[in-house]
This record gives C-alpha cells, sequence and structure tokens, in this order.
C-alpha cells in the first residue's frame, strides 16, 4: 500500500511545494506515495468561512476554532489509524528514529497551525501529537509540515536509488555523518585523505567512524551523551 499523507492547511497552494521535484516528486509520479491538501477553511459553518477567535482570558492574536478544526481532521480521518501529528514549536523535537516509525506506516495525517495557535481541546479531542522540528517559531506549520514529509517520503521502500544511502547520514547510529570528498584529487591546495583513496576498504570504514565521533563530540555532544 502506498504511503498516504493528508495535510490541513489554511494554504493548501502551499503543497506540494518541493515535494513535486525530484526523489520525492519522481516516487509521487511513481504512486509510491500520495499527498492530500485540505482547506481547513471549507469546514467553517458561517457566511464568513470563520476559522479563528481571539484567545480566550484576553491576548494577542488569534485561535484556530476547535469545532472547524475537528470537522476538517474528521472528514481526513474517519476508521483511519494514520498517525495524526500537529506541527508546533511546543512539541516533541522530530528525530530520525520518529521519522523511520511514521515511514513504516500507512501514512501520516498532518495538521498546520496558524496565528497563535490551536485550542487545547481540539489537541486532547483529537489525539494529536505535537512535533517540533526546532527551536523556533514560524509563521504557519505548513514549512514544518514540508519538512516532516521530506524527511519521511526520502526513506520510503524504493524512493532512494541506493537503499543503503539512508544508513550513513546524520542521527542514523547516533552519530553525525562523516565528511565527504569526490574528484578532482587536489582543489584550491586541498587534497583529499589519502585514507580515501587506499583501497583499503577496512581502514576506510574505521576513519569514518572515528571522524563521525569527532564532529558528534565537536557540534552535538548531546547525541553522545544520550547514547
Amino acid at each position: 500500500m502506498a504511503f498516504r499523507a493528508s495535510v490541513l492547511t489554511l494554504y493548501p497552494e502551499m503543497f506540494p511545494g518541493h515535494l513535486g521535484f525530484s526523489l520525492a516528486g519522481k516516487a509521487m509520479e511513481r504512486g509510491q506515495w500520495s499527498l492530500e491538501a485540505v482547506q481547513i477553511r471549507d469546514f467553517a459553518t458561517d457566511k464568513h468561512r470563520t476559522v479563528d477567535d481571539t484567545p480566550a482570558g484576553g491576548g494577542a492574536g488569534m485561535v484556530l476554532k476547535p469545532d472547524v478544526l475537528a470537522r476538517a481532521i474528521d472528514s481526513a480521518s474517519e476508521n483511519d489509524p494514520r498517525p495524526r501529528l500537529l506541527m508546533s514549536p511546543r512539541g516533541r523535537p522530530l528525530t530520525q528514529e520518529r521519522v523511520r516509525e511514521l515511514a513504516v506506516g500507512d501514512g501520516v495525517i498532518i495538521v498546520c497551525g496558524r496565528f497563535e495557535g490551536v485550542d487545547q481541546r481540539v489537541i486532547e479531542a483529537r489525539g494529536l501529537e505535537e512535533v517540533s522540528i526546532g527551536d523556533y517559531v514560524l509563521s504557519g506549520g505548513e514549512p514544518a509540515a514540508l519538512i516532516v514529509l521530506d524527511a519521511i517520503v526520502r526513506i520510503l521502500p524504493g524512493v532512494m536509488g541506493n537503499d543503503l544511502s539512508g544508513l550513513h547520514e546524520s542521527f542514523e547510529g547516533g552519530l553525525l555523518e562523516h565528511p565527504h570528498y569526490t574528484r578532482p584529487q587536489e582543489w584550491e591546495g586541498r587534497e583529499i585523505p589519502a585514507i580515501l583513496t587506499s583501497g583499503n576498504h577496512g581502514a576506510i570504514e574505521k576513519w569514518r567512524h572515528q571522524e563521525a565521533v569527532r564532529l558528534t563530540r565537536e557540534r552535538r555532544p548531546d547525541l553522545l551523551e544520550e547514547g
């Protein structure tokens, strides 16, 4: 069964975005995955198609209404076991481990927040899993949703030309990725490390692992602590 992604958004025209190109776009053309962008505003019932209201208790901005969003979620996921994600800066950080868990399923439903956020009641009532792509705030959940889908689609079976490519990347095995080099042998006075042209595959793998550990220790020591 092909991987199915449903994205609930106020800006469906933002999809598929960059996912319509390169590996993801070709995989979509082959039917390996599909993307449906659902307009949340279609589920408003008043003549103005209102999707937001002022925050209870006062404060700046607007909040997505629970009744409208719930109808959109129910329409996209009736009798549907796919995980329901809400892109949110207060969510749990997205990890490669979670990406792999999502990639082996039938698909995913992603809710893109806007304004000040989403009414807490619909988060609880519809079992939304809040997911963050980093410690910063975007104008909406759409760019984050594209990133999540990019991470998932590229590791779906058959999407990458060489499935082994995904096994030697940053965060696989708890380390950042080792440095890469290619021809020419010398460029602007800088040489490819001799070990990489030695033909000694055992020594090359050892060097790559050592470099991965070194970079991880320098840039993301928290990953080594978690391991």
